[in-house]
């Protein structure tokens, strides 16, 4: 690495994704929170991910769709 540059920040993903018929968070490969509906895997992406910042870990949240494009869901 150059001066002046960092590295970058490695951070803990929580991403809502498609698991067996319907919705659940993939963390470092293992699926919880499943759910037949999107917005309560959401939310408890967002919970993990509020847990692991409270834990001094940074932490972000993805979505993946049907056709597998991922975008950031921001955390509040």
């Amino acid at each position: 690495m150059s001066a002046g540059k960092s590295a970058p920040i490695q951070r803990d993903v929580f991403t809502i994704a498609r698991h067996l018929d319907g919705w659940a968070v993939e963390h470092n490969g293992a699926f919880s929170d499943a759910s037949t509906s999107k917005d309560e895997v959401r939310a408890a992406a967002h919970r993990q991910a509020r847990a692991a910042h409270d834990a001094g870990r940074p932490a972000k949240v993805t979505v993946g769709d049907e056709a597998g494009f991922f975008h950031l869901a921001g955390l509040r």
